[in-house]
């Protein structure tokens, strides 16, 4: 009997200690994420302004970092999210970002507390979950802007050839179901320049 007894105490605990272990096994994502902060302090330089808060890799982490910080909704105006892959800066001259462009929806203020934060969770999720089949290794990030008038999410690519920026815009737009909203895409001044146009509003595409 006593014998039993400890073969069922010994079972329970390794049963026990299987589900903790289970318990704090974590999901790798594909790509590890840096999150970026731009606090506007006019005495400073952007460079100054932009902060890298932390980076994650697994979705455990992703959701551990999103629900201990502001959301979208509360930062102050002028100030900013970045989500991009570790190792990329948010900048128009990082070597990731040079020959790409964004693509960019704007959200009046008025639905800043109810939609503003829906849709940059949505466009988050898609870029950690690589949502854009094999346009996936186009996608550098993504940016929030909070703003007086009219927030703006932008989804950042590496190239902004009109075939994989059209293909990763309607890959966004079906994601986040914005039917009725546009999306613009506009080349970044820094690849406008190496490619020699003039003026980067020639270059943009609506969806």
């Amino acid at each position: 009997m006593a014998g039993n007894k400890i073969e069922e105490d010994t079972e329970k605990t390794s049963k026990e200690t299987t589900d903790k272990e289970i318990q704090h096994i974590k999901h790798p994502l594909q790509n590890s994420w840096s999150l970026w902060y731009y606090d506007n302090d006019r005495k400073k330089s952007w460079l100054e302004n932009l902060k890298e808060i932390t980076s994650f890799a697994t979705v455990e982490d992703f959701w551990s970092i999103y629900n201990h910080i502001k959301p979208a909704s509360e930062l102050k105006i002028s100030n900013d999210y970045y989500l991009f892959k570790t190792g990329i800066s948010p900048t128009w001259e990082d070597k990731a970002n040079e020959h790409g462009g964004r693509w960019v929806m704007s959200i009046d203020k008025k639905q800043r507390d109810y939609e503003l934060d829906s849709i940059w969770l949505e466009v988050m999720l898609c870029l950690i979950g690589e949502s854009f089949e094999e346009h996936t290794d186009e996608i550098c990030g993504a940016t929030v802007n909070i703003r007086a008038k009219v927030d703006r999410i932008s989804v950042w690519t590496a190239h902004s050839d009109k075939p994989t920026a059209m293909a990763i815009g309607r890959i966004l737009k079906d994601r986040l179901n914005l039917n009725g909203k546009q999306l613009t895409f506009s080349v970044h001044p820094e690849a406008v320049t190496k490619s020699g146009a003039t003026g980067s509003k020639n270059i943009s595409y609506v969806i």
